[in-house]
C-alpha cells in the first residue's frame, strides 16, 4: 500500500508562523470515534514520498513548512528519511502525532528533523482504551515525557472532547499531569462538533458541552479552547488530492 493519502497544498492554520502544506498519511493504529478523517484512517494511499518531494521542489520560495499528519504519520516506516529529505529542501517540518511511536519521535528530535510537534493527549490512562480502542497509553506517556525533557523543539498538546467519553474531571486530570511534567506550552481543549460530515464512530451530537468554567486554572502552561462557541468553524477534514484517484499500489 502506498503511504500517502493526499496533500493539502496550502494552509496558514496548521503550522504556527509558517505557510505550509499538509501531507496526509493513510492508516492509523487508533480508532477514535470522533475522528474526522475516517477516509484517511481506513483508506489506501494514493501517492508516494517521491511525488511529494517533486511537489515540494516546485514550491520552493512559496511555502515555509510541511505538516506531516494523518492518520498517523509516525507509522510510516520511512518517515525519518522522508523528513530528512524535506529538511534538505529547506522546509521546516511539523509532526502531528498521537504519540504512540516514542522511538520515532526521539530519532527525529536527535537528528534535528522537527521544528514543531502537535501531540494528541487523547485521554487519561483510565479512559484511554475507551477513547482510542487501544492499550497504547504507556507509549504516548513516553513520547510526552521525551518532549517535556527537551526544550529545543516547541510543541503543543491537544485533547478533543466528546462528553460521552470525557468530562471536566478527565480534562482536569490531564491538566494536572501536564503541570507535574513541567509543560510550558499551550494546551488546546477542542470541543467535538457534529458538522454533518462522517466521523469514524458515527457519533451523534453531544447531549451537553464540556463546562469549561469547572476546569482548574492552568499551572505553568497556557490553556486555550477551540470550537466552544455556537456555530464555531471547524477545520474541514476533506482535503484536495493532488494524486490521481486510481494508482498502482
Amino acid at each position: 500500500m502506498l503511504p500517502i493519502y493526499s496533500i493539502t497544498p496550502f494552509t496558514l492554520l496548521d503550522f504556527p508562523g509558517q505557510t505550509a502544506c499538509i501531507v496526509w498519511f493513510s492508516g492509523c493504529n487508533m480508532r477514535c470515534g470522533y475522528c474526522h478523517n475516517p477516509e484517511i484512517v481506513k483508506g489506501k494511499g494514493k501517492g508516494t514520498a517521491e511525488q511529494v518531494l517533486a511537489f515540494l521542489e516546485k514550491r520552493k520560495g512559496l511555502l515555509d513548512g510541511v505538516v506531516l499528519s494523518g492518520g498517523e504519520a509516525a507509522l510510516y516506516k520511512g518517515i525519518v528519511t522522508f523528513a530528512a529529505q524535506i529538511k534538505r529542501l529547506g522546509y521546516a517540518v511539523k509532526l502531528d502525532t498521537n504519540g504512540t511511536r516514542p522511538d520515532i519521535v526521539q530519532e527525529m528530535l536527535q537528528n534535528n528533523l522537527l521544528d514543531y510537534v502537535a501531540l494528541d493527549y487523547k485521554a487519561p490512562a483510565s479512559k484511554y482504551k475507551k477513547v482510542t480502542a487501544t492499550h497504547l497509553f504507556r507509549h504516548f506517556d513516553e513520547t510526552l515525557s521525551r518532549l517535556c525533557w527537551q526544550d529545543k523543539v516547541p510543541f503543543e498538546v491537544r485533547t478533543t472532547v466528546h462528553t460521552d467519553f470525557l468530562g471536566e474531571n478527565d480534562i482536569g486530570s490531564i491538566m494536572e499531569d501536564l503541570s507535574a511534567r513541567g509543560y510550558r506550552g499551550v494546551y488546546y481543549v477542542q470541543n467535538y462538533v457534529n458538522n454533518n460530515k462522517p466521523v469514524l464512530g458515527n457519533l451523534p451530537a453531544q447531549k451537553q458541552m464540556l463546562d469549561i468554567s469547572k476546569l482548574p486554572p492552568p499551572r505553568g502552561f497556557t490553556l486555550e479552547f477551540r470550537n466552544f462557541q455556537a456555530n464555531a468553524p471547524q477545520k474541514d477534514g476533506k482535503n484536495p488530492h493532488i494524486f490521481p484517484d486510481k494508482q498502482g499500489s
